[in-house]
């Protein structure tokens, strides 16, 4: 049901709990206490919640044209600060990263307790937090660790380049967004159990596919709860429940993997680990059982799941989308790639440094397609002066990296797809330049950027490197749909399908 409908329908439940904060809202404009930034006049009970529209990031973009990089709105009760200029990001993100690193805790992330067990929402202050970056890092996404898989990921790019090589036979359709969802699936689920989970001619990675973005979605949706926490146990756009059944289908999964490695480590002396990080994790609990439960591996790996498969394809997707557009574009990148690695079949990570116009097509892909377009919503845990504003203790604080990436002030001729840009600059995606920050910055940066940041370039090469591509039913490059989906990720709203040509 449209959220404004929900709205209006329970305005009287609304009234005596609302109004006082809305005028509140309003008295600390021009009260004697620190100035919020500027933003629109909120409306009684729903404050600007009618102007997000069904892609808040660009519904906001628009919004800062007219008050301001640094902008405040009334959603429901909540006040939220959007920061939508790389300098106000670098003193949200740096330089008072301490006081504004908390999370603010959706409804959508609480089912199944994930809230109390989940990097993305522990407070960055605390001990779980830490230990569970440190795990992370340790085990998946260090240099060492990325390095010794790096066969891994090979031979799932090789299955990639296989399917496309058997489709380019046979003159078939690829859906480019369904085959990198695939290749990420798989990469993340042998990572994390020594399995595959997909396969490119079976449904098995639609169905997956469907949870992970059902649950990005549900994360992604305004919701109402969020806004009136008195809601929140009516749950009126059904958010919660949708979550909580999505939940306990991939921790059905995860149980069935952990019971049985645990079975076969149990009955067996003889038991041959596992190289891979479910195991890491067991090792880890069974040292430290107390502090580091079964609770806490499920939901490090629902993080890991969520976060690792989805990023990377709806990057890759977009990538094509741009290059398919952009033909002459395409013909340089291969130009690159067939000079730097000649007649070899497969592009190595070590080569990625050797190619700087599909390092260049990256960026600018990053630049104009954030996958996570909103940087997951902070929590100030104290006032905080920035620009001679006050961001209030208990703001929410959303930096919209979208509409900093196309801003004319930064970025010539923003709206255009031209890697060219990126090329003899020193810009890059790992949170020290801030007019870049697709993995955010500062603490609570990514910690799977590492791994995103390899895989996003191989699986692009692999596209491109042996295939020329040929749009469905006779279409245009021009004619390709670029709208935009909008969940916790943003994915093309228009699927990409086209037929490869074997080169």
């Amino acid at each position: 049901m449209d959220i404004v409908i929900v709205l209006f329908l329970l305005l009287a439940f609304f009234a005596t709990y609302v109004l006082p904060s809305t005028w509140n809202f309003r008295r600390s404009r021009t009260g004697s206490g620190g100035r919020l930034p500027p933003g629109p006049f909120p409306l009684p009970i729903i404050g600007s919640l009618h102007k997000l529209g069904k892609n808040p990031n660009q519904s906001l973009a628009k919004l800062a044209k007219k008050y301001g990089p640094l902008m405040s709105l009334k959603l429901g009760n909540k006040t939220t600060i959007v920061v939508s200029s790389p300098s106000i990001a670098k003193q949200v993100l740096q330089e008072h990263d301490q006081i504004l690193s908390s999370r603010t805790i959706l409804n959508a992330l609480q089912p199944q307790d994930h809230h109390k067990y989940s990097m993305l929402s522990l407070p960055a202050s605390g001990h779980a937090w830490r230990k569970l970056r440190k795990i992370s890092k340790e085990h998946m996404f260090s240099t060492a660790q990325l390095d010794s898989n790096q066969n891994l990921r090979q031979e799932k790019l090789k299955g990639l380049r296989e399917y496309l090589h058997n489709c380019s036979c046979n003159k078939q359709f690829v859906n480019i967004g369904e085959s990198a969802f695939t290749t990420s699936l798989n990469l993340i689920s042998t990572t994390l159990f020594s399995i595959d989970f997909a396969t490119y001619d079976s449904n098995s990675s639609q169905e997956l596919k469907e949870i992970v973005w059902g649950i990005m979605e549900m994360i992604g949706t305004p919701n109402l709860a969020d806004y009136f926490p008195a809601l929140r146990f009516l749950d009126p756009q059904g958010i919660f429940h949708k979550n909580n059944l999505l939940f306990r289908k991939i921790f059905e999964l995860f149980d069935d993997f952990i019971n049985e490695r645990q079975l076969k480590r149990d009955s067996s002396n003889t038991f041959s680990k596992k190289n891979d990080f479910l195991q890491a994790l067991l090792d880890h609990s069974a040292k430290n059982e107390s502090e580091f439960s079964r609770n806490y591996i499920k939901h490090m790996l629902l993080d890991l799941f969520v976060a690792g498969t989805n990023t990377t394809s709806v990057t890759v997707e977009w990538a094509m989308a741009e290059l398919l557009r952009s033909p002459e574009k395409m013909e340089i990148a291969r130009a690159e790639l067939h000079q730097v690695i000649e007649e070899k079949e497969t592009v190595n990570e070590s080569d990625i440094s050797k190619l700087p116009y599909l390092q260049a097509i990256v960026k600018e892909t990053f630049r104009l397609h954030p996958a996570a377009p909103l940087l997951a919503a902070h929590k100030a845990d104290a006032d905080v002066e920035i620009n001679d504003y006050v961001v209030p203790k208990n703001a929410h604080i959303l930096v919209n990296v979208w509409a900093s990436n196309r801003n004319s002030e930064t970025w010539f001729d923003p709206n255009k797809f031209s890697p060219e840009r990126f090329l003899n600059s020193d810009i890059d995606v790992r949170g020290k330049h801030f007019d870049l920050i697709p993995f955010g910055a500062g603490r609570r940066i990514c910690p799977g950027m590492p791994l995103a940041y390899r895989m996003v370039h191989l699986m692009l090469a692999a596209y491109i490197h042996q295939f020329d591509w040929k749009l469905e039913y006779g279409m245009r490059p021009k004619d390709i749909d670029m709208k935009e989906k909008f969940g916790l990720t943003v994915q093309k709203a228009m699927p990409l399908v086209a037929t490869p040509i074997k080169l």
